[in-house]
């Protein structure tokens, strides 16, 4: 039995084939291209070619995709929605998308706030409306294909959300998409509620991926795989949850990598420096995973609280046009040569210099002609390898939470160009297959299931609660496909929180297990 894991980034897709022990058979770097797709079947066609396994023999297959980033960040693709908010007067205030900028903003083609919603200790703020949710869903019709719904506090109790949401499909009909704000973002209305609205514009970004993707497979032969798409806590989610919740997709990239890092080096508590073309990721790996961001995220100018890993990302890659100026200084990126490096850096003969080239001259890699290296002067290469350390070691500072020396793991094809000594490290480890950490650990991901609820102890003991919510967890964990014997518990957080009444607090359990062959 063998996993073919895919990622896709903006300079290369990565694809590897892992037999049953988890080793790497074959793997492959295949530039991406435009159409992403002909990027992915390029990459599938050459690993199965350097494998040369018999492909019915291939059982799963995941992948990793920048699409839905893509697709936010550049505002193509995203399908027209409708909004609907429950918690009518209270919020009436603040309409849906206030701080959207306009290019974005276009995507709603129309928004009502209803009655209802909830307190934060449950109770009930208003009765929903639900005559005026059937009117403004009648009104959507034939105008939309996908609407998003929100609730005050619906974290809590989400009773609202699904009363409208079976509403909508009465109305809409069952093939209507409907994102509920409950299922993708955490407390804070506001962002919770973009989380949900970006979702439903992404449903058909979602849609094209995942059957480009089953195709790209059948193309090449490979139909008896089980197909699995990256999310970005680290695990897999299938076809079918991929396209109700296709924002989970967003940055999967780096957890990928931190994943396959982790893998690759047996480290489970480390920092992951991924170095692509372009950019380079940093992400910590906390017990085997990417460690959480616990603050909210904006993402193409959205600023939302939904799952995402804690990265932080800076313009240093293998591609960074490195600069000489007149005053002596040398600057490095942000500005990437990207996927064309192998016909604009130097070394591959072209007239671009770049941090790849930097690195040849000064004997920290060999690849291409590096005679072509020679002509760049050492003291300018020596004042670009100090700028691209220094932004590492910056970046470093930023991922800790401790004063202390830690680990530290280099991935990524654009490696090459990181010294092997960096301050705040206690050891820099560049383990086998570093080049596809992201699609080694695309292919070794395990399954997950999350609760995450408020409890008031005053009413539950901690002790029992912990117990209910540990057990609802694993079996959120097996329902995604997770084989139950394998399953454990990954994450614990149990926060308490002053501004509530009782003893409350906010309980968050993670279980992964592994995938079913």
């Amino acid at each position: 039995m063998y996993k073919l894991g895919i990622d896709v980034g903006g300079t290369n897709t990565d694809a590897v084939l892992i037999d049953g022990n988890r080793r790497v058979v074959a793997e492959v770097k295949h530039p991406t291209t435009g159409d992403i797709y002909d990027g992915i079947v390029g990459a599938v066609r050459e690993v199965l070619a350097r494998a040369d396994v018999d492909r019915s023999e291939i059982r799963q297959a995941m992948l990793g995709t920048t699409q839905c980033t893509n697709a936010i960040v550049e505002r193509k693709n995203l399908a027209p929605i409708g909004i609907l908010r429950i918690g009518a007067p209270a919020t009436l205030g603040i309409p849906p998308m206030v701080d959207w900028v306009e290019d974005i903003r276009r995507i709603a083609v129309d928004y009502a706030i209803v009655g209802g919603g909830f307190e934060y200790d449950g109770k009930e703020l208003a009765p929903f409306d639900r005559e005026a949710a059937g009117k403004f869903f009648e009104g959507l019709k034939g105008k939309v294909e996908s609407v998003a719904i929100s609730c005050v506090f619906s974290t809590v109790r989400n009773d609202h959300e699904l009363e409208a949401a079976a509403l909508c499909r009465e109305v809409m009909g069952e093939d209507v998409h409907v994102s509920i704000s409950s299922e993708i973002g955490s407390m804070g209305l506001i962002e919770r509620e973009n989380a949900a609205i970006l979702n439903a514009a992404l449903y058909q970004v979602a849609d094209r991926f995942t059957e480009g993707f089953a195709r790209s497979l059948a193309e090449e032969g490979v139909t008896n795989a089980d197909v699995y798409l990256s999310q970005n806590d680290g695990t897999l989610m299938t076809m079918e949850y991929a396209r109700r919740y296709p924002i989970l997709t967003i940055a999967c990239g780096p957890t990928n990598s931190i994943r396959g890092a982790s893998y690759l080096s047996q480290l489970s508590n480390a920092v992951v420096i991924d170095v692509g073309g372009t950019t380079t990721d940093l992400g910590m790996i906390q017990n085997g995973f990417p460690r959480e961001s616990g603050v909210a995220v904006t993402i193409g100018g959205v600023r939302t609280n939904f799952r995402m890993p804690d990265v932080i990302s800076i313009g240093l890659g293998g591609g960074s046009i490195v600069r000489s100026h007149a005053d002596g200084s040398v600057t490095v990126g942000p500005d990437s040569v990207g996927y064309r490096i192998a016909e604009k850096a130097l070394v591959f003969g072209g007239d671009t210099m770049t941090a790849t080239d930097v690195a040849v001259r000064l004997g920290m890699a060999q690849l291409g002609d590096p005679s072509l290296a020679a002509g760049i002067d050492e003291d300018v290469a020596l004042k670009a390898m100090e700028a691209m350390r220094a932004m590492i070691e910056d970046s470093i500072d930023a991922m800790k939470v401790s004063g202390a020396d830690i680990d530290a793991v280099l991935v990524g094809g654009g490696s090459i160009i990181v010294p092997d000594r960096l301050a705040g490290t206690k050891t820099v480890v560049k383990p086998d297959h570093f080049g596809t950490a992201n699609a080694i650990g695309s292919a070794i991901s395990k399954v997950s299931g999350t609760l995450e609820q408020l409890i008031n102890y005053d009413e539950i003991p901690r002790d029992k609660a912990l117990e209910k919510a540990r057990a609802a967890a694993v079996e959120l964990a097996v329902q995604s496909g997770a084989v139950r014997e394998t399953v454990e518990i990954i994450e614990v957080e149990d926060v308490p929180l002053a501004y509530y009444p009782g003893n409350t607090n906010r309980m968050k359990i993670k279980a992964a297990g592994d995938l079913a062959d």
